[in-house]
C-alpha cells in the first residue's frame, strides 16, 4: 500500500482577503404573485382521491406572472408549472403526492420497483424549460415518504432501503425538478416526507429558495434537500432543513459547471450535512456558505468526490458557521468510494474556512488526492472542542491551527426544528410590511371594509416634538383653585373644559399638571372640545395618576368611593360615572383609572396608573405561600370610541386588562398612537377592537402568573388594521418562568366554542343569532365569530421570556368552552368556519375567501434576544 505523504503548512497569519464568490444576483425576499384562481376543498383536511387534472387545467389556464392558490387539502399526481405561472400554497393547505406509482411511471411500468437502472418515476412537481415561475406560501407540499404505495406492501422510503441492501435501485418520484429554467423561487413553503431528492437544479441560471421548510426523518433515505447541479446564480437562504441525506449538495455533473452559490442564514438538523459533491467533474466554483448553523449532522462541511466523477472545486468560502453534535465538523474527501476507479481526479483549491465553530467534539477530516494534488485549505478562527480525530493527508494548510477552545457565541445559537404544530411566526416580505408603516396604518378610519382615508401624522404634531404649550388650565394640588383656570384635581379641571367647550368646540384646550400623584378617577367625555393633557416633571413617572378599582368591586362601593368627586361633574362627566353606579359588579369595563371618549385626545409626560394588587402582586396565588388569593381585570386606561387619541411619553401602570381601545361600534374602527411610552402588565394587558400604532416604546410582561399575553385583539374581520408594534421592545420585569406569549385573539362574548369537542355527553355549539350556552348545547354569534383580532410586529426586540416557536397562543386550551385555535391569516378563518360546520357563504354571506389572504398576525425584521 502506497504511503501518503502530509502537506499541512500551519501559519499564525491572517487569512488573505476572502475570495468573491456569491450568487451574482442582487436578491431580495420574493413577493408571492397575485392570484388567477383559488381552488378550495370542502373542509381543510377532505381532499378528493385526485385533484391533478383540476390542479393542473388551472395551471395551463393561469396568465403568465400570476398563481393558483390553493386552499384547503389536496391529492395530487405530477404536475408541471409553466413559464411565469406559480403555485401559492396558502396557510393550513396541504398539496399530497399521491401513493399511486402508475401515475408517475415513466413508461416501463418500473415505478415503485427495484432495478439495476433506477428513474423510472416522474417528479411529483416538474418546471422545465420555465422561466419566472415559483411555488409560494406558508402551506405545505406532502409527498407522504412513508405511506404504503397503493397496490403494493411497502412505502416509498421501505423500498429505498430494500434496494440500497440489494445493491439495486430504487424506482421513486422525486418531489420538485427543475431543468433547463431561470429565474425560480421556492418561498416559505413546507416540503415534508419526500419519497427521494426534495429539490433538484440541473441547468438552472437564477434560483432562490428563501424561508423553505424540509422536514424529512434522518431513516428516510436518499432525501436530499436541496441539490443545485450544473446550475448558476443560486441562493438558499433563511431556511430549516432536517433530511435523510445531504441538507444541501451542490454538484456539478456531467451537463456543465456549477457557479456563483450563495448559501446564506440557513439552520440545518439532521442530515449528512452541508455537501459538495460527490459529482464535482462539470466543475464548481464561487461558492458561499455564511451564517449557517447546524445540529446534529454526520457531517458539517463537506466536499466529497472520488476518481470516477472528480473535477476541479474552487473558490469556497465558509464563514461565521455553527456546529453542535455534528460527528464530523470538516469533512473534505478526494476518496468517497474508495474502491472507485478511474481518471476524473478531484481537485480543491481556494477553500476558505472562516469563523467555523464545532461546540461539540468531532473529527476532522481532510483529505486531498496525492502530492501533486493536494487540498488547498485556508483557516481563519476555526476551533472545535475537545480532542476529537484529526487525518490530515495529501493537504496544504495555512492560516491558523484548529483551535480546542471555543471563543465564539455559537452555544446560543441553536434553536429546535420549527415543527408543524410551533413553527407558525409569519414573515411579511418587505412590499407587505411597507403596508404597516405607521403613516399608511392610520389613514384608514370608520366602517370595516369600507373605511374612509384620512391622513393622520401624529410625529408632525407639536406634542411629538415636545413644544411648550400655554396651558388653559392647570392642575396643582398644593395651589390655591379659582375654579376656572387653577384646580386641585384633574376631573374638576375635565368637568369646566366640558363648559367652555360650548363657546368654542374647535379649540384644542391645553390642561398643565404639576409633578404629585393624584388618587382620582379622570372621565374625559365625547363632548368636550380635544383635550391636551400633560405633565412637566422630569419625567412621566413624576405625574401620576391613580385609582383602585377591579372587576370585582360592586356599583355601590364604587359609588362611596367615588361619588363625591362626580357630585358636581358637567353632566357628560356624571353620565360616565353614572352607567358603572347602578351595577351589581362594576366589570373589566368600570375600572379604568383614566376613561377616554374624546376625539382628539392628546396626553405627554404623564402616569395613568391602576394600583389594584400592586401592593402584593397580581397572581401570588398560583405560588406558595398564598400572599394575594384573587386576580381580578384592572384598567388603567380606556380609549373608548375616540379617534386620533395620541399618546406620547406615557407609562400605563397595571396587570391584567391594562389598556383598553375600543371602537363606537362593532365593524367599525378608530385611531390611537402611542410614541415612546411604556405599558406594563401580565395577562392581555393590551386589548380591544380599534386600531392602535405602538413606535418606539417598551411593552414590559410582568411575571407573577404562570401564563402570560401581552395582546388580545378582537378586531373585526374586515377591519384594515388592528394592532402595530413597530420599533418596540418587549421585556419582563426578571423572571424567566412560565409561558409568555405576544398574544391569544380575544373570543370575544362567547360562550361556546364550535371549534372542538367538549368532554360532555351531546355537546354542541351551532351558529346562532345570539352567543348562548345551557349544557350540553350553544350558540355562537356572527359577532364573535368576526372579532379574529390583527396584530404586526415590526423592526422591535422580542425578549427571551416570550415563547420563540409559538410566540401566538389560542385562546384559551383545546377542551375548554371558550376554545379558539389562532388564526394567522383569512385562509385560517375560512377554514376554521368549514371544520366548525359552519358555511362562509350560506351562513355568514360571504362571496369567497379573499385573495390574497388578508394577514391576521405577521412579523418582520424583529430579532429575538
Amino acid at each position: 500500500m502506497k504511503t501518503h505523504r502530509i502537506i499541512a503548512v500551519l501559519a499564525t497569519l491572517p487569512i488573505a482577503g476572502a475570495v468573491h464568490a456569491q450568487d451574482t444576483r442582487k436578491v431580495v425576499e420574493p413577493s408571492p404573485p397575485p392570484v388567477c384562481v383559488v381552488l378550495s376543498t370542502s373542509a381543510p383536511n377532505a381532499a378528493s382521491s385526485d385533484d391533478t387534472a383540476r390542479i393542473q387545467f388551472a395551471i395551463d389556464a393561469c396568465p403568465a406572472g400570476r398563481a393558483v392558490r390553493l386552499s384547503g387539502s389536496f391529492i395530487s399526481g405530477p404536475l408541471k408549472l409553466r413559464s411565469g405561472v406559480s403555485l401559492l400554497v396558502g396557510d393550513g393547505a396541504v398539496l399530497q403526492a399521491s401513493t399511486n406509482p402508475k401515475l408517475y411511471d415513466r413508461g416501463a411500468n418500473t415505478c415503485g420497483t427495484i432495478d439495476k437502472l433506477g428513474r423510472g418515476c416522474k417528479p411529483f412537481i416538474t418546471i422545465d424549460n420555465a422561466k419566472s415561475s415559483g411555488i409560494y406560501g406558508n402551506g405545505a407540499i406532502e409527498g407522504q415518504g412513508g405511506r404504503i404505495i397503493d397496490g403494493g406492501t411497502e412505502s416509498w422510503w421501505q423500498l429505498a432501503r430494500r434496494a440500497q441492501k440489494e445493491d439495486a435501485r430504487q424506482n421513486v418520484p422525486r418531489l420538485i425538478e427543475i431543468t433547463n429554467a431561470q429565474d425560480i423561487t421556492l418561498h416559505k413553503i413546507t416540503l415534508r416526507n419526500s419519497p427521494n431528492f426534495h429539490v433538484t437544479l440541473n441547468k438552472v441560471d437564477g434560483f432562490t429558495a428563501w424561508g423553505v421548510r424540509i422536514d424529512t426523518p434522518a431513516t428516510a433515505r436518499n432525501t436530499d434537500g436541496i441539490d443545485p447541479i450544473s446550475s448558476r446564480n443560486v441562493t438558499i437562504a433563511y431556511s430549516h432543513i432536517r433530511t435523510g441525506d445531504d441538507n444541501v449538495a451542490i454538484k456539478a455533473g456531467n451537463n456543465g459547471a456549477t457557479e456563483n452559490i450563495s448559501i446564506l442564514h440557513n439552520r440545518f438538523y439532521s442530515g449528512h450535512g452541508m455537501s459538495i459533491g460527490s459529482e464535482t467533474n462539470g466543475g464548481l466554483r464561487r461558492i458561499l456558505v455564511e451564517d449557517l448553523s447546524m445540529d446534529g449532522t454526520t457531517s458539517g462541511l463537506r466536499i466529497k468526490s472520488d476518481a470516477s466523477r472528480g473535477g476541479v472545486v474552487d473558490q469556497v468560502s465558509y464563514r461565521n458557521v455553527c456546529l453542535l453534535n455534528v460527528k464530523t465538523p470538516i469533512d473534505i474527501s478526494t476518496r468517497y468510494e474508495n474502491r472507485t476507479e478511474g481518471t476524473q481526479i478531484p481537485v480543491y483549491t481556494n477553500i476558505d474556512f472562516d469563523d467555523i465553530h464545532a461546540v461539540t467534539p468531532g473529527r476532522v477530516l481532510v483529505q486531498g488526492y496525492d502530492e501533486q494534488r493536494p487540498a488547498e485549505i485556508k483557516l481563519r478562527n476555526v476551533s472545535i472542542a475537545g480532542k476529537g480525530d484529526r487525518k490530515i493527508e495529501f493537504a496544504k494548510l495555512s492560516g491558523d491551527a484548529i483551535s480546542a477552545n471555543d471563543t465564539s457565541t455559537c452555544a446560543n445559537r441553536f434553536a429546535p426544528f420549527p415543527d408543524a404544530a410551533s413553527s407558525m411566526r409569519p414573515q411579511l416580505p418587505l412590499e407587505q410590511a411597507k403596508q404597516y408603516s405607521y403613516s399608511e396604518v392610520l389613514k384608514y378610519v370608520g366602517t370595516a371594509g369600507k373605511e374612509s382615508i384620512d391622513p393622520w401624522d401624529p410625529l408632525s404634531d407639536p406634542l411629538a416634538k415636545g413644544a411648550t404649550f400655554t396651558p388653559d388650565y392647570i392642575i396643582n394640588k398644593a395651589a390655591s383653585a379659582d375654579g376656572i383656570r387653577i384646580f386641585n384635581t384633574v376631573q374638576e379641571a375635565v368637568s369646566r373644559a366640558v363648559l367652555d367647550s360650548a363657546a368654542h368646540p374647535a379649540k384644542r384646550l391645553y390642561m398643565l399638571l404639576k409633578p404629585g400623584v393624584y388618587q382620582e378617577l379622570v372621565y374625559v367625555p365625547a363632548s368636550a372640545a380635544p383635550i391636551t393633557l400633560y405633565g412637566e416633571g422630569k419625567d412621566a413617572a413624576a405625574t401620576r395618576i391613580i385609582a383602585k378599582l377591579d372587576a370585582s368591586n360592586t356599583g355601590t362601593a364604587y359609588d362611596a368611593q367615588y361619588g363625591p368627586q362626580f357630585a358636581k361633574a358637567a353632566p357628560a362627566v356624571q353620565a360616565m360615572y353614572t352607567t358603572i353606579k347602578d351595577r351589581a359588579q362594576i366589570g373589566t369595563f368600570g375600572t379604568q383609572t383614566v376613561w377616554v371618549q374624546n376625539n382628539g385626545f392628546q396626553a405627554r409626560n404623564l402616569t395613568f396608573e391602576n394600583g389594584y394588587n400592586k401592593d402584593t402582586g397580581n397572581a401570588r396565588a398560583e405560588e406558595l405561600p398564598n400572599i394575594n388569593n384573587v386576580h381580578h381585570q384592572a384598567l388603567a386606561l380606556s380609549v373608548d370610541s375616540a379617534d386620533k387619541a395620541q399618546f406620547e411619553n406615557i407609562r400605563l401602570i397595571g396587570f391584567q386588562d391594562t389598556l383598553y381601545l375600543k371602537s363606537p361600534q362593532v365593524g367599525s374602527t378608530v385611531r390611537s398612537f402611542f410614541n415612546k411610552s411604556y405599558i406594563e402588565g401580565d395577562v392581555d394587558f393590551i386589548f380591544g377592537d380599534s386600531t392602535a400604532y405602538f413606535y418606539q416604546s417598551e411593552i414590559r410582561t410582568l411575571g407573577d402568573r404562570g401564563v402570560s399575553y401581552v395582546a388580545a385583539p378582537d378586531t373585526h374581520v374586515k377591519t384594515k388594521y388592528g394592532f402595530v408594534f413597530d420599533n418596540v421592545r418587549f421585556t419582563h420585569e426578571g423572571a424567566k418562568t412560565g409561558n409568555f406569549y405576544l398574544l391569544r385573539q380575544w373570543f370575544h362574548s362567547s360562550r361556546c366554542t364550535p371549534y372542538a369537542p367538549l368532554a360532555v355527553e351531546g355537546y354542541s355549539c351551532a351558529y346562532g343569532p345570539t352567543n348562548g350556552y345551557k349544557a350540553p348545547t350553544g350558540t355562537v354569534a356572527r359577532t364573535s365569530l368576526e372579532a379574529v383580532g390583527k396584530m404586526v410586529v415590526l423592526n422591535s426586540r422580542i425578549g427571551s421570556h416570550i415563547n420563540k416557536q409559538q410566540p401566538w397562543a389560542d385562546w384559551n386550551k383545546k377542551g375548554t368552552i371558550s376554545y379558539r385555535p389562532v388564526q394567522f391569516n383569512s385562509d385560517d378563518h375560512w377554514n376554521n368556519l368549514i371544520k366548525a360546520g359552519i358555511d362562509p357563504v350560506k351562513d355568514l354571506g360571504y362571496t369567497q375567501a379573499p385573495s390574497p389572504a388578508d394577514v391576521f398576525l405577521g412579523e418582520f425584521n424583529n430579532s429575538d434576544e
